[in-house]
C-alpha cells in the first residue's frame, strides 16, 4: 500500500541501545551480585573474625562465623523477594523507566555500605548492603522485562525481551571474571570488589534518561498520546510505528475504566487462570529444574576429568560463558522457533542430559574416559537450560497479560521465583545429605550453611547459583 513503510528487517538502533541501558542497571545487577560475593569468601570471614576479636577480645566460634556468613550471603534472597513484591507497584506509580532509575538508589547505597564496612570495622554493613542489593535485584528482575516487552515492536518482542536473560548471564560471567586473582580477587581488594555494583548503577543513571518511557505506559496508563508517539518514533523509527500505535489504541480502549489489578485480584479472575498457572509453574520450574544440582557437582566433575585445582576457577568461568552464549542463541532463535518449542525442547534436552550425567557419575571410576563424558554432560545441560527455560520464561509474563494485569503478574511471578530460589537453598542440602555422595566428595552434608576451611575448592572455584545461600564449596580429593 502506498505511503506505508515495509516492516523493518532489523530492530532500530535506538531500541537496541535502550535495551542495553535498561539491562546494565537491571538484571545485570542480579547476575553480578549473585556471582561477585563468591571470590572474597575467606577474606570477608577473616575480616569478621578480626572485628570480633577486637570487640570481644576472643576468637569467634566456628558456628557463629558460619551463621554470620550465611546471613550475609542469603539475606540477598530476602531482599530479592521484597523487591519483586514492590517492583510492580513502583512500575505503576513511577513508570517502567522511572522505577528502573529509582532502583539505582538501592545499588548505590549498598555499594557505599559494603565499601565502608572494612574501614569502619562493621561487618553489619555487609548484611545491610547485601539486603539492599537483593531489593535492587528483585525490582530489576520485575521491572526490566516489563519495560523491554513494552518498548519492542511485536515482531522483535521476543528477541528484545531476551535482553533480560542475556544481562543476567552477562552479570554472572562478569562477576566471575572480576573475582579472579588477576583482577580484584586478591585479599586487599575485596572492599572494592563488593563496591563495584555502583558502576552499573551510575552507567544507567547517565544513559537511560536519554531514552523514552514505555509507549504503552504513556498511552494506556498516562493517556499521553503525544509523548507516546514521540517515544515510538524514537524507538521504532518515524515510518514504522503506526501499526504498533494502532495495537496500543485497541488495548487502551479495552482498558478504559479499568484500574491496574492487584496481585490477589488475578487469582479471582477466571479469564486469567491459565495465564497465571503458566507463569507460576514456569517460574517454579526455572529454579527447581536441577540446574543448581548440576552446578553443585561441576567442580567435582572438573577435578575428576584431570583439571588442576588452581585451574578450576577458569573452568567455572567457562560455565558462565556457556550461559551467555546460549542466552544470545536463544535470542536469535526465539522468533523463528517460537516460545513453546524452546521451552519444551529445552526441558526435554535437560532430562536427557541429566540421565546421561547420572550414569556417568555413577560409573565415574570404571574407565579414564568416563569423567570427560561427565564434563560434556555438565556443559550440555547448561546449554539446554539457557537455550529454553533459562531465557524464554522471563518474557512470557509480558506477552500473556495486558497492561492492567501485567504489573501484578510480574509481582506474582517474581515472588514465586524468589521463593523457589530460597526453597532450593533450604531443601537441597538435605537431599545431598541423604543421598550417596560421589566418590571422593567430602563436605557435601554441610553444603549450604558452612564454609570450607580445608584445601577444597573454595573462593572463586564455586559457582554462584548454589553459592548464593552461603554454601560450602565442594572438597574433592583427586
Amino acid at each position: 500500500v502506498l505511503g506505508v513503510s515495509p516492516p523493518p528487517l532489523y530492530p532500530n538502533t535506538s531500541l537496541l541501545l535502550a535495551v542495553c541501558a535498561a539491562g546494565i542497571g537491571g538484571t545485570f545487577q542480579y547476575g553480578y551480585n549473585i556471582s561477585v560475593i563468591n571470590a572474597p569468601t575467606k577474606y570477608v570471614q577473616n575480616f569478621i573474625n578480626q572485628t570480633w576479636l577486637e570487640r570481644y577480645e576472643m576468637d569467634i566460634s566456628e558456628q557463629m562465623l558460619t551463621l554470620l556468613w550465611s546471613i550475609i550471603v542469603s539475606v540477598f534472597t530476602l531482599g530479592g523477594l521484597i523487591g519483586a513484591s514492590i517492583g510492580g507497584t513502583l512500575a505503576i506509580k513511577f513508570g517502567r523507566k522511572g522505577a528502573l532509575l529509582l532502583n539505582n538508589t538501592f545499588a548505590l547505597l549498598a555499594a557505599l555500605l559494603m565499601g565502608l564496612s572494612y574501614p569502619a570495622g562493621l561487618y553489619e554493613l555487609l548484611i545491610v548492603g547485601r539486603f539492599l542489593t537483593g531489593i535492587n535485584a528483585g525490582i530489576g528482575v520485575c521491572v526490566q522485562p516489563m519495560y523491554l516487552g513494552e518498548i519492542a515492536p511485536r515482531m522483535f518482542r521476543g528477541t528484545m525481551a531476551m535482553g533480560t536473560s542475556i544481562f543476567i548471564t552477562g552479570g554472572i560471567f562478569t562477576g566471575q571474571v572480576i573475582g579472579l586473582n588477576e583482577l580484584l580477587g586478591k585479599e586487599e581488594y575485596w572492599p572494592i570488589l563488593l563496591s563495584t555494583p555502583c558502576i552499573p548503577a551510575v552507567l544507567q543513571i547517565l544513559i537511560l534518561p536519554w531514552f523514552p518511557e514505555s509507549p504503552r505506559y504513556l498511552l494506556i496508563d498516562k493517556m499521553n498520546d503525544t509523548e507516546c508517539r514521540k517515544a515510538l518514533r524514537q524507538l521504532h523509527g518515524s515510518g514504522n510505528y503506526h501499526e504498533e500505535r494502532e495495537d496500543m489504541e485497541r488495548e487502551r480502549i479495552n482498558a478504559l475504566g479499568i484500574k491496574p489489578m492487584k496481585p490477589w485480584e488475578l487469582f479471582g479472575d477466571p479469564s486469567l487462570s491459565w495465564q497465571l498457572t503458566t507463569v507460576i509453574l514456569l517460574n517454579c520450574a526455572q529454579q527447581l529444574n536441577g540446574i543448581n544440582a548440576i552446578y553443585f557437582y561441576a567442580d567435582y566433575v572438573f577435578a575428576q576429568a584431570g583439571i588442576p585445582a588452581n585451574k578450576i576457577p577458569y573452568a567455572t568461568v567457562g560455565t558462565g560463558a556457556c550461559e551467555c552464549l546460549t542466552a544470545l542463541t536463544c535470542g536469535i532463535l526465539i522468533e523463528s522457533l517460537g516460545r513453546r518449542v524452546l521451552i519444551i525442547g529445552g526441558y526435554s534436552l535437560m532430562t536427557l542430559w541429566c540421565i546421561c550425567l547420572t550414569l556417568t557419575l555413577t560409573f565415574q571410576e570404571t574407565s579414564p574416559w568416563v569423567p570427560y563424558l561427565s564434563m560434556i554432560g555438565v556443559f550440555a545441560f547448561i546449554l539446554s537450560f539457557g537455550l529454553g527455560p533459562g531465557g524464554v520464561t522471563n518474557i512470557l509474563t509480558t506477552e500473556l497479560f495486558t497492561q492492567t494485569s501485567r504489573p501484578a503478574a510480574y509481582i506474582i511471578g517474581g515472588s514465586i521465583n524468589w521463593l523457589s530460589f530460597f526453597f532450593i537453598g533450604i531443601v537441597f542440602p538435605f537431599i545431598v545429605a541423604r543421598s550417596n555422595s560421589p566418590p571422593n566428595l567430602e563436605g557435601a552434608i554441610h553444603l549450604f550453611l558452612t564454609e570450607n576451611h580445608g584445601h577444597g575448592f573454595g573462593g572463586a572455584d564455586s559457582h554462584p547459583r548454589y553459592f548464593a545461600f552461603g554454601c560450602k564449596p565442594l572438597q574433592c580429593t583427586p
